[in-house]
């Protein structure tokens, strides 16, 4: 039987922690940190991939390492199984990913399947474990029209579920046929300041949290499952 505290008779002393930054790892790490940025769109001049392409450029002057996956020849969820290369590759990025960036355009007043596809591939658990719990996550999206956030509202959803700790700053890129050059460099705007904020922001908070990933994401509840588990089995073997 678990002890409980008298205050709060549902809760289980014995897996109830205080949060404390004295349980945080104070050994920070030195490797720059590693950023899989992904885009939502296969056309030859895509504006989402130009977009990323961008940001990673500001993230190597930050100090981050950066790799892109290339959507092209990822299949459909559920056509192949695990096994095909452009899912192998995909769900090694996001291992290796320490935070991300995600960019859509908005298609029919949604972030377009390309996007939604490469994170239905990712599930919550692989081989026990998380590949997204925990790890920073900047959102962005760009518009053949006016500005909207239909898209973003979306991949802020989609991050939490994912377990993924979305920054607080997001970028929405307005008629973005008019922002980039000739050769996919993006024009000094506001629109490339607040790309700026965005990045630098997603470092700030990648540095601040990927040592401490598994601290921040510690559940009452799992702790909880857990003790039980170990209770029955041990209850088990004594029978």
């Amino acid at each position: 039987m678990s002890k409980q505290i008298p205050s709060l008779p549902n809760i289980e002393k014995r897996v109830f922690d205080m949060p404390s930054t004295d349980d945080m790892q104070l050994t920070l790490s030195t490797h720059k940190p590693r950023i899989l940025l992904l885009y939502g769109s296969l056309r030859e001049r895509s504006f989402s991939r130009l977009a990323i392409e961008e940001s990673a450029k500001l993230l190597n002057v930050l100090g981050a390492q950066t790799r892109i996956f290339n959507p092209i020849g990822l299949p459909q969820p559920d056509t192949e199984d695990d096994s095909h290369p452009k899912v192998k590759e995909l769900r090694e990025l996001m291992i290796w990913s320490e935070g991300q960036v995600w960019c859509s355009p908005e298609r029919h007043g949604a972030m377009t399947g390309i996007l939604k596809s490469q994170i239905d591939w990712i599930p919550l658990n692989m081989g026990g474990v998380r590949p997204t719990q925990g790890k920073t996550l900047a959102i962005m999206q760009v518009c053949g029209g006016s500005q909207s956030f239909n898209a973003i509202n979306q991949m802020r959803v989609l991050g939490r579920w994912m377990r993924m700790v979305t920054i607080p700053n997001q970028s929405s890129v307005a008629k973005a046929f008019l922002e980039f050059d000739d050769d996919g460099r993006m024009k000094p705007s506001h629109y490339y300041n607040r790309i700026v904020d965005v990045m630098e922001e997603l470092m700030k908070f990648t540095l601040l949290l990927r040592d401490n990933k598994d601290y921040f994401v510690d559940r009452y509840s799992e702790r909880v499952e857990t003790a039980e588990q170990v209770s029955e089995r041990v209850n088990q073997k004594s029978l």
